[in-house]
C-alpha cells in the first residue's frame, strides 16, 4: 500500500476545498480565529478524509466494474485498511471538535452522521444531493461554533451556509450523472444556481464583520448598507460565477459522460472561490486571501495524483 495510492484514494487535491468551509463560517461571526478555528479545520479534514476512505469502501464492488484503477478495485489499498482508516479519521475528527469546545462537537457530530450515512445509505438514493449539500452546509457551521460567542454563532452563519449548501447540491445532482451522461438538466439548473448565488454575492454589503454574511437572505435586514463594493470580494464572485458556469454550459448543450464529468471537477474548483467570496463579503480579506490561495495548490496537486 503506497503512499500513492493512500493519495488517491484520499483525493487529496480535492482536500484544498476544505478549510475555506471552517473560514468562511469563521469570518460570519464576530470575534477573530484562533487556536479554536485552527482546531476546527483539523477536525473538518478529519472528517471530509473520512468520507473519501469510507466512499471507495462502500462502492468496491461497482469500482471493480466501473473504474478498476482506484485503490481498492486495482488492490493497492486492502477494503479493510480503508474502513479502519475512516473509522480512525472520524473519531480524530469528533475528538479535535471536542478541543474546540462543545459548540463545535455539537456541530461535528451531526456532520459525521451525515457523512457515514450519505456513503453507506444515501448516495444511491434521491436524498443523496441533499445530504452532501447538508454536510457542506455543517461543515461551515463548524468553523462559526468555534470561533463565534457561545450564543448566535451558528445562526449568523447560517446564510453562508445556504449559499454554500446550494452550490454543493447543484454540483452533487450533476455528479449523479458523470459515468452515464445524457443528462441536460442537472448541469442546466447547476448552470442557473451558480448565476444566482453570483448576483447574490454582488449585492450590496452589510457593515461590520459578521453583521450579516451573505446580502439578500434571511439575516441581512436592518444591517447598514456599505457604500461600494469591494474589489476583492468583485473579483472573486467573478472568478466563481466564470469557473463554475462554462463546464456546466457545455455539459447542458452536450451531455457526454466527458463533459458531464467535466462539469462536475470545475463545479468542485468553484468551491474555493465562492469560499473566498464568502469570507470577502463578510468582511475578512484576509481569510479571503488565505482561501483563495488555495486553488493553485489544488489544481497543482491534481496534476500529480489521480481523483477519478
Amino acid at each position: 500500500m503506497s503512499a500513492r495510492a493512500w493519495a488517491e484514494l484520499l483525493r487529496l487535491p480535492a482536500l484544498f476545498t476544505v478549510p475555506g468551509d471552517v473560514l468562511a463560517g469563521a469570518a460570519a461571526v464576530p470575534g477573530r480565529p484562533g487556536g479554536r478555528t485552527l482546531l476546527a479545520a483539523a477536525s473538518s479534514l478529519c472528517l471530509y478524509e473520512a468520507g473519501m476512505a469510507l466512499n471507495d469502501w462502500a462502492d468496491r464492488e461497482e469500482d471493480a466494474v466501473e473504474r478498476p484503477h482506484r485503490p481498492l478495485p486495482s488492490g493497492r489499498v486492502r477494503p479493510a485498511a480503508a474502513l479502519a482508516a475512516a473509522g480512525a479519521l472520524t473519531a480524530a475528527g469528533l475528538a479535535l471538535a471536542a478541543l474546540a469546545g462543545r459548540p463545535a462537537l455539537a456541530v461535528a457530530t451531526p456532520l459525521a452522521v451525515t457523512v457515514w450515512a450519505y456513503d453507506l445509505v444515501l448516495k444511491r438514493t434521491p436524498a443523496g444531493p441533499v445530504a452532501m449539500a447538508a454536510a457542506r452546509g455543517l461543515d461551515l457551521l463548524l468553523g462559526a461554533a468555534a470561533t463565534g460567542p457561545a450564543r448566535g454563532a451558528v445562526r449568523r452563519a447560517l446564510p453562508s451556509a445556504a449559499l454554500l449548501s446550494a452550490h454543493t447540491l447543484a454540483v452533487t445532482a450533476v455528479s449523479r450523472h458523470e459515468t452515464t451522461g445524457g443528462a441536460a438538466l442537472p448541469p442546466l439548473a447547476a448552470l442557473t444556481t451558480s448565476g444566482t448565488l453570483g448576483l447574490l454575492l454582488a449585492r450590496e454589503l452589510p457593515a461590520g464583520r459578521g453583521a450579516a454574511p451573505t446580502p439578500g437572505l434571511p439575516g441581512s435586514a436592518g444591517a447598514r448598507p456599505r457604500t461600494g463594493r469591494p474589489p476583492l470580494g468583485t473579483v472573486l464572485t467573478a472568478a466563481y460565477t466564470a469557473l463554475a458556469a462554462r463546464p456546466y454550459l457545455h455539459a447542458a448543450l452536450h451531455p457526454t459522460p466527458q463533459l458531464t464529468q467535466r462539469a462536475v471537477a470545475g463545479g468542485i474548483r468553484a468551491t474555493i472561490p465562492l469560499q473566498a467570496a464568502l469570507c470577502a463579503r463578510a468582511g475578512a480579506p484576509v481569510a479571503a486571501l488565505c482561501t483563495a490561495a488555495l486553488a493553485p495548490l489544488a489544481a497543482r496537486f491534481s496534476r500529480k495524483v489521480s481523483v477519478t
